[in-house]
């Protein structure tokens, strides 16, 4: 790897700027200047410092947030405040993304990483990987939808989701329930209570796959994942 996109990844600046750095004699690798951006280094085995700070280079970056209503799961929007905006600039010189997206309205668990490999993996089809929804809904949650959920209900389009485990934690006039589902169509937990006329009138992700949302992270905030965390998730994506 180039010595300046090294520097530049890790956010001392940009190409541009990274090339003054070089120029002022700032960076060493293994103990020697270099001032040629174009030089070449093991990422993994050398030793980079800049006026003396040490480099340590990082490919990924894997980040969970407690996703606030209001926000936007894209990476960037002329008019609404995005989850990329909630970032310190530490961590948006990644470049992370959302991995699938939570409505507007909705809270709770978000993944964010600049892995695009794992990002496919987690959001395949092919993979089923579990998401748990907690949400209100206005409407009598009966036995009867529980049936229904469990065989997969058809969508205004005609669309036949696949089964979800739907757990009624209180049924009245304004229920509370739990919804696991394997799939992420577009509104799919709200369209899914719309095909037994009922709405939900708010909805938290609680967890995907193996993660689930720490309960100490205030909306809007987030962390890294923990080693732990980081190999249940790269355990799922790869069988």
């Amino acid at each position: 790897m180039r010595i300046d996109k090294l520097v530049s990844n890790m956010g001392f600046g940009s190409r541009k700027e990274v090339k003054q750095l070089l120029k002022k004699g700032a960076v060493r690798v293994n103990g020697e200047t270099v001032k040629d951006a174009a030089f070449h280094i093991d990422a993994e085995k050398d030793e980079v410092t800049i006026l003396g700070e040490r480099v340590v280079y990082r490919e990924f970056i894997y980040l969970m947030m407690n996703k606030p209503q209001g926000v936007l799961s894209a990476t960037e929007d002329s008019r609404d405040e995005t989850v990329i905006d909630l970032l310190d600039t530490e961590n948006r010189h990644f470049e992370p993304f959302p991995v699938g997206r939570l409505d507007k309205d909705t809270e709770g668990f978000l993944l964010l990483t600049n892995d695009g490999k794992l990002t496919h993996q987690l959001l395949s089809p092919k993979k089923g990987v579990p998401k748990v929804y907690y949400a209100h809904i206005n409407g009598v949650v009966t036995d009867q939808d529980v049936e229904k959920f469990a065989e997969g209900v058809t969508l205004e389009d005609g669309y036949l989701t696949k089964p979800g485990k739907l757990t009624v934690l209180k049924s009245a006039e304004i229920s509370e329930i739990e919804l696991t589902i394997t799939e992420g169509k577009f509104h799919q937990v709200k369209r899914m209570f719309e095909a037994v006329d009922k709405k939900v009138i708010y909805l938290k992700r609680l967890s995907m796959g193996p993660l689930t949302l720490d309960e100490n992270l205030q909306l809007g905030s987030y962390r890294e994942l923990t080693k732990e965390e980081l190999e249940l998730l790269l355990h799922v994506s790869n069988n």
